[in-house]
């Protein structure tokens, strides 16, 4: 039992720790919100975007509140970030290739996809690809992805710093 005569000096430290613990759920609870809405840095790795991304794994600055402001603003040949649709749980990069009403070639090289068909991209989805055909699971196994799957854009690489760079919204692409 503590002394009653060490209460008083109990109370004024019990109640700092209780604020600090306080501030620092706010803090986290700020960060988080901060991170889905607005942006942050991800962690990105797998075979599936080299040579842009490096299979090892990379650190990049993803924009979220651009996309979530203007959803229709995304341009061919952009890095994005999206939910995968293969696995909910996973966060996953690829580029824009292809735009409502765009006519695609479903796998030109014919080592993903049974054949060469053709398809239509449907109202409110993209047509998505990873820059390493061989290695990227992409529209090419899932079809047309809907919008409400992406997430923001991929704005710069961060790590390593002998790799920074940051990644133009306008890409070059033969049409």
């Amino acid at each position: 039992m503590i002394p009653s005569s060490w209460l008083h000096l109990a109370r004024p430290a019990i109640k700092n720790v209780g604020l600090a613990c306080l501030h620092l759920i706010n803090f986290g609870v700020a960060l988080h919100l901060f991170k889905e809405n607005v942006g942050g840095l991800c962690f990105m790795s797998g075979p599936s975007m080299l040579p842009t991304l490096d299979a090892s794994g990379e650190l990049v600055l993803e924009s979220i509140l651009p996309h979530r402001l203007f959803p229709n603003k995304l341009g061919r040949g952009e890095l994005i970030t999206l939910t995968s649709p293969l696995d909910p749980s996973r966060v996953v990069c690829k580029r824009v290739l292809g735009f409502p009403g765009d006519v695609i070639c479903v796998d030109p090289t014919g080592l993903t996809a049974h054949s060469t068909e053709h398809v239509i991209v449907p109202k409110g989805h993209i047509w998505v690809v990873g820059d390493n055909a061989a290695w990227s699971r992409d529209s090419r196994e899932y079809g047309p992805v809907s919008m409400a799957l992406v997430r923001g854009r991929i704005a710069a690489r961060i790590y390593p710093l002998s790799r920074f760079t940051v990644f133009s919204k306008d890409a070059t692409y033969i049409e």
